[in-house]
């Protein structure tokens, strides 16, 4: 499927320019000094909307993954043509907020979706990683936020706030968004998925997500949740069951009799979300809380509070919630980068005839052997950090330029994030995704002198102390207790993006802030 957005650059009706508040046309609402981003609505094309649900019928559901998987015969996104944007003007203006509660104006039209804000932004900040960018709804009132999915229009998600409500959009990266699709097996442990009878409850990671997605199987996510009481601060650990027809749970240990099945909610009208901080303000068990909120649920006391033991968990139960509510849906969305990937190509022409060449001998050559152009590309790099080096010791001893400029070079990578606690470090790599090789480098506060990798691994957090060793004068960092040494942080992080050494998986992808 093509992209409705495939150009932004390039395309009318949603083409970012940078305009004053209050100068467009005299007309536009007064944003207190903050620029406006304004998507240009070209007024003779066709309804926006329409335009992306014919595109999104036109998906064939078959696919090289999931040949067996039949599309849904409706939409869970719909417009409702009694709502007030749609009789009032084209477009709106709202607010996007980023991690550090900077926030951004943007004009937009009324049938916007949750993906064309996520590549308008991508586009005006040159955000590489694109398809990581996620929308989320953020209830400051409830302390609560979930994913909005880059089907839904984000008109039909301001307008169920009410309009004294202090809640948010925001944006920020989440590199577990899809990952279930990827890895199923890391989402869906085996103890907490079983599936019909026909297939004597044996489940096929291989084919994990194809029965979620798949009407004719009937899969089911079981375990036990801890439980806020209505009306009382103590939870109770119970047994639950989610299946397409709803959430239940068992009024007799772990029984799945049906006269013991005791039904919760469904999630035709409901959204499930993450409670930001479960201990301090429910009396949680854990951090690892979550909820069931239904459209009209406007108090804490009318929400369905439940609590994991553990973030692998929480994340189980809110994907398959995800997969039973959206089905198809979701996996077209995942599905629809990838396909524009196929559709053009990812390198121009005159890029694909750059070749590397070496110019160190009296005659120039082209270098045709790929290990030997990495070799010279990293020997380079050394050579030009050494000269620096030897630039720097005229103004003080080698140790302490060599120590400058590596403070200077990490310091302005995306991967390091300073002075930044445990806590804090651990908390935004579970924020922007809890997937194997999540990593950041932070200052330690324990240790001035030294320096801490935090990386995830199956879903915890785990840190690692570089220590920096100082050799007859020449400094360098280890996290092996001196076996492997670099010469600053970059190389060291370079190494371990290549070699897993003594961590327990590559580093991947690096935690980083969005820029609006």
């Amino acid at each position: 499927m093509n992209n409705p957005l495939e150009d932004l650059s390039e395309s009318p009706g949603i083409k970012a320019d940078i305009y004053e508040s209050g100068q467009r046309n005299g007309s536009a609402p007064h944003i207190s000094e903050e620029p406006l981003l304004t998507p240009n609505v070209k007024r003779t094309s066709p309804c926006r909307g329409n335009r992306l649900k014919e595109e999104a019928r036109e998906v064939s559901p078959c696919s090289p993954y999931f040949p067996e998987v039949v599309a849904p015969t409706h939409s869970h996104s719909t417009t409702d043509s009694s709502l007030p944007w749609n009789k009032s003007s084209a477009t709106q203006v709202i607010k996007i907020y980023n991690e550090d509660n900077t926030s951004r104006a943007v004009e937009v039209p009324s049938d916007i979706v949750a993906r064309d804000i996520c590549q308008l932004f991508a586009l005006k900040s040159h955000c590489i990683d694109e398809h990581s960018l996620t929308l989320y709804e953020h209830l400051s009132h409830l302390g609560i936020e979930r994913t909005i999915e880059d089907h839904e229009s984000i008109m039909e998600v301001i307008s169920s706030w009410g309009m004294d409500a202090d809640n948010r959009l925001n944006l920020r990266k989440n590199y577990a968004k899809y990952e279930f699709f990827r890895k199923p097996s890391d989402f869906f442990p085996d103890h907490m998925v079983s599936i019909s009878s026909e297939s004597n409850g044996v489940v096929d990671h291989s084919q994990l997500v194809q029965i979620f997605l798949s009407s004719s199987t009937c899969p089911e996510i079981h375990g036990h949740l801890h439980t806020k009481e209505p009306s009382r601060k103590s939870w109770k650990k119970l047994y639950f069951i989610l299946r397409r027809s709803g959430l239940y749970v068992s009024s007799k240990g772990t029984s799945k009799d049906p006269w013991h099945l005791q039904f919760i909610t469904d999630f035709t009208d409901s959204n499930v979300y993450t409670l930001l901080s479960a201990k301090k303000t429910h009396g949680a068990p854990t951090d690892f809380a979550f909820c069931v909120k239904s459209l009209n649920c406007t108090s804490s006391r009318d929400m369905k509070l439940l609590c994991a033991d553990d973030e692998q968990t929480r994340m189980c139960w809110i994907a398959a919630v995800r997969l039973f509510k959206f089905g198809m849906q979701l996996y077209q969305n995942f599905m629809q980068p990838h396909q524009k990937q196929k559709a053009s190509p990812m390198r121009s022409i005159s890029e694909n005839s750059l070749v590397a060449m070496d110019f160190s001998g009296q005659k120039s050559r082209v270098i045709e052997n790929p290990s030997e152009v990495l070799s010279v590309a990293v020997q380079e790099g050394l050579a030009w950090r050494r000269k620096s080096c030897h630039r720097l010791s005229a103004h003080g001893s080698p140790s302490a330029s060599q120590s400058s400029l590596n403070i200077a070079l990490h310091s302005a990578q995306p991967w390091f994030h300073g002075k930044l606690s445990r806590d804090e470090a651990q908390r935004l790599i579970i924020q922007q995704g809890p997937i194997d090789g999540l990593f950041l480098l932070r200052d330690s506060q324990s240790n001035p002198k030294t320096f801490v990798l935090s990386l995830c691994h199956m879903q915890k957090v785990k840190h690692f102390q570089i220590l920096p060793v100082d050799d007859a004068g020449e400094l360098s960092y280890t996290l092996d207790d001196g076996h492997t040494r670099f010469s600053d942080l970059i190389q060291l992080v370079d190494f371990y993006q290549l070699n897993r050494g003594v961590l327990p998986c590559k580093l991947k992808q690096h935690c980083t802030g969005i820029t609006l």
